[in-house]
């Protein structure tokens, strides 16, 4: 007699396979990050005095950033009531030179949010990307990192938290997905570093 209780898709949704998820994804790929993982970065990485908060929702990493004492310029594609409403991807430039660009991007564009915040930053700035660990697959994302390899990859030991629509009383009750921060730091062009943090 089988334990199995789950069905065709359990496995792919257990591991966090976006096409096989078990409930209907938010349309604009919103799912907010518990400040928990502003903090562990803060822990590992400084920043510039300024930081870009790109994909920032209603501000839960960005409210962290500016405890710590950052400047924070947020900035979302939909008004959820924090930051100002502006498409990242449809920026030429940040704001000012000197920005630090740190998010977690909808995972649909993750790839091209990573390529476009490298593309506009100038040497020496950093790019910080809150991804799954997952992000390391694949042909395309390679070429990405051959062109742009990560500074360092910091790999949460325990798992960190993302709801649905900032939801996390409904939505993050527990995780089954492994996250990592990406940082970038352009014009960098030697071996990628993982570490553990959490």
């Amino acid at each position: 007699m089988s334990d199995w209780t789950g069905n065709s898709r359990s496995a792919h949704a257990i591991l966090g396979a976006r096409n096989y998820a078990q409930n209907e994804r938010e349309v604009n790929d919103y799912y907010a990050t518990e400040p928990k993982a502003a903090q562990l970065l803060m822990e590992v990485e400084q920043f510039a005095p300024m930081i870009w908060e790109c994909a920032c929702g209603e501000g839960h990493l960005a409210k962290e950033f500016e405890r710590a004492g950052y400047h924070v310029y947020a900035t979302d594609l939909i008004d959820r009531g924090f930051g100002r409403q502006q498409d990242f991807l449809k920026c030429q430039a940040p704001p000012v030179p000197g920005f630090d660009i740190i998010t977690n991007p909808p995972y649909s564009k993750a790839q091209e949010f990573v390529e476009h915040a490298l593309d506009i930053s100038v040497d020496g700035c950093k790019v910080a990307m809150f991804l799954k660990i997952q992000f390391l697959e694949g042909k395309a994302r390679r070429a990405l990192f051959e062109k742009y390899p990560p500074k360092t990859i910091y790999v949460s030991s325990s798992r960190l938290r993302c709801a649905m629509n900032g939801d996390f009383e409904k939505f993050a009750k527990s995780n089954a997905i492994c996250y990592a921060w990406y940082v970038w730091e352009k014009g960098y062009t030697g071996d990628t570093v993982i570490k553990w943090i959490n």
